[in-house]
C-alpha cells in the first residue's frame, strides 16, 4: 500500500476540515496583515534501532496538526493546534487579533512552481517489518565477520513521511509530501584493552530501496570500520596553531555553523551577525564560493517548496571571496526589501518558520587534493568531525575530530585522537590557502539546529587547506 493516491486525505478528513474552509478560515483571519499563513501537516514516522545482537527499539508514530501565523510589521502571532478541524483553526484566529492591522501593501505570495525533488510515495509502508529487522541483522552479522576486534555493532534505520499544504490569506495554495530516509551503522573495536569507535550513516528524500543494497549497507560497514581500526592505532594530537588540510565533504559541517548561520538574514537585520552590512566586501580568500543549493534533487535538505511556499533555488552567498546575500526567508526578505530565497524553513506545525540553511557548501576549486598535502608539509588532515559548539554572532567555534591524521613531509602520517578546531568562521574563510578540485557533498545525516529546532542539512566543500587555524590536542 502507497499513500500516493491524494495525500491530501491526510489533511482534510471527513467533516473536520476541507479545503474550501480551509481557504475562507485563513482569508477571515489574516485579513488584517502584512503576510502570513495556515500550515497544515501530517507526519508518519518510524525507527529501528539493533545493539548486541537485539532489536532493542522498534517505534512508530503519526502526528497531524496545523501552524496559523499572522505578521504585521515586525510582529508575528503565532497559534498552533494537533487537531485539525474548524473550530481549531477559529480559536488560534482569535490570536491573531493581537497584531496592528497592516498599514502597508500586502505581500505578494510566493511564485508557483510545478518541480518536485523527490518521490511523494511513502517509504515505511513499501518494505516489510520484517524485512527492516533484517537488515539489521545482515549489518550485524556482516560487521562482526568482517573482523575479530569488533565488539559492538549498533544499527538504526529510520524514515518518515511528511504532507504538508500551505493556504494564504491571498488565495495561494501550495503542497509538498517529503519522504526522509536514513541509515547509522556504528562499530566498537578492541585491542589490548583500548577501545575505539567508528560511524557512517547516510540517507536522503527518497525511499529505503537504496539502503537495503548489499553495496550500500557493507560500505556503511567498512567505512565506520575502518574509521574504528585507525583510531585503535592512533597517538595524542598535538596542540597549538598550525597548517590544517580538511577533507571534502562532511567536514563541510564547520563551514555551516561557523560561517552558514552567520549569513542567515535574521541575524543580518539585526545587525548580530559577524557579516552584517558587509554586501559587496570581502570576507574570503580569492577561490572561495560558497552555495546554498535546496533545490539538489533527493537530497536531505532539498525541499521541493520551502515551508512558507516559496521555490527553492541556488543562492550564492559569496563568490570568490566577495559577499553576495544572505539566506532569506518572506518576514526578513519583505524587511530588509529584497526577495526570499526559499530559506523559509520549520521543525514541524508547532513552529513558526525562519531563515534556515538547506544543502550550504563550497564549490570546488583547480587544485589537487595530494598537491594541497604536499603544500601543507607539515600539520593536521581533518577527515571526519564529530561534536562542535559555535557562537553565532561571533562565528567562534570549537570542533572534534573523530577521524584526523598528522601531516608529515606533505604526506599522511599517524592518526592521532584528541584533536579539537578552535578559530571563528570570519577567519578562517580568509586563511583558505587552496582549495581542492574534489568537492564532495555529506552523505544525509546533517540535522541543523536553531531557536530549539532541528531540521535536516546538508553540508559539503572540496579538500580545503587553511593556514594558522588553532588545534587542541592532548599530547604532553
Amino acid at each position: 500500500m502507497t499513500f500516493t493516491a491524494d495525500p491530501r486525505r491526510f489533511l482534510y478528513r471527513g467533516d473536520a476540515l476541507d479545503p474550501a474552509a480551509a481557504l475562507r478560515l485563513t482569508g477571515d483571519a489574516l485579513r488584517n496583515c502584512d503576510d502570513g499563513e495556515l500550515y497544515l501537516q501530517y507526519t508518519a514516522a518510524e525507527s529501528f534501532g539493533f545493539d548486541d545482537g537485539r532489536l532493542k527499539t522498534a517505534d512508530f508514530n503519526t502526528h497531524a496538526g496545523f501552524g496559523l501565523r499572522g505578521v504585521s510589521g515586525e510582529t508575528t502571532a503565532f497559534a498552533h493546534a494537533n487537531e485539525l478541524s474548524e473550530a481549531a483553526i477559529r480559536r488560534a484566529a482569535d490570536t491573531m487579533t493581537v497584531l496592528d492591522p497592516t498599514r502597508t501593501e500586502r505581500s505578494a505570495p510566493p511564485r508557483r512552481t510545478n518541480s518536485s525533488l523527490y518521490t511523494d510515495s511513502d517509504p515505511l509502508s513499501l518494505v516489510p517489518f520484517a524485512r527492516k529487522v533484517e537488515l539489521c541483522q545482515k549489518i550485524d552479522a556482516a560487521a562482526r565477520a568482517r573482523d575479530p576486534r569488533v565488539v559492538q555493532v549498533s544499527a538504526s534505520l529510520s524514515g518518515s513521511w511528511s504532507v504538508i499544504e500551505i493556504v494564504r490569506p491571498d488565495g495561494f495554495v501550495g503542497h509538498d509530501v517529503r519522504p526522509l530516509v536514513r541509515l547509522n551503522v556504528s562499530i566498537v573495536v578492541e585491542q589490548n584493552g583500548r577501545r575505539e569507535t567508528g560511524f557512517h550513516g547516510l540517507g536522503g528524500r527518497y525511499l529505503y530501496d537504496g539502503l537495503f543494497e548489499d553495496a550500500t549497507w557493507n560500505r556503511a560497514i567498512d567505512i565506520a570500520l575502518h574509521q574504528a581500526l585507525v583510531n585503535l592505532d592512533s597517538v595524542a594530537a598535538p596542540a597549538g596553531e598550525m597548517t590544517v588540510v580538511l577533507g571534502p565533504g562532511w567536514p563541510g559541517v564547520l563551514l555551516h555553523e561557523a560561517i552558514g548561520h552567520g549569513l542567515e538574514g535574521d541575524f543580518n537585520r539585526k545587525g548580530t551577525s559577524a557579516f552584517s552590512g558587509r554586501i559587496g566586501e570581502r570576507v574570503a580568500a580569492p577561490g572561495v564560493t560558497v552555495v546554498d543549493d535546496g533545490s539538489i534533487a533527493n537530497r536531505r535538505g532539498s525541499l521541493s517548496i520551502d515551508d512558507e511556499g516559496t521555490p527553492t533555488q541556488c543562492t550564492t552567498l559569496i563568490e570568490d571571496g566577495i559577499l553576495k546575500g544572505y539566506l532569506q526567508d518572506r518576514l526578513n526578505a519583505r524587511l530588509m526589501g529584497v526577495a526570499p530565497t526559499g530559506n523559509g524553513r520549520r521543525e514541524n506545525f508547532a513552529h513558526a518558520p525562519m531563515p534556515r540553511m538547506t544543502n550550504t557548501f563550497m564549490l570546488a576549486g583547480h587544485e589537487d587534493p595530494g598537491e594541497i598535502l604536499a603544500r601543507a608539509k607539515n600539520g593536521i588532515y581533518a577527515k571526519s568531525f564529530g561534536g562542535g559548539q559555535v557562537d553565532i554572532t561571533s562565528g567562534k567555534f570549537v570542533f572534534s575530530c573523530t577521524e584526523a591524521y598528522r601531516i608529515e613531509n606533505g604526506r599522511i602520517g599517524a592518526p592521532i585522537k584528541g584533536a579539537t578546531l578552535i578559530g571563528d568562521g570570519p577567519t578562517v574563510l580568509t586563511r583558505v590557502a587552496a582549495i581542492g578540485n574534489d568537492l564532495e557533498l555529506d552523505e544525509g545525516v546533517g540535522i541543523c539546529g536553531k531557536g530549539g529546532q532541528s531540521v535536516p542539512a546538508g553540508v559539503g566543500q572540496p579538500t580545503l587547506l587553511v593556514e594558522g587555524l588553532t588545534v587542541g590536542g592532548t599530547a604532553a
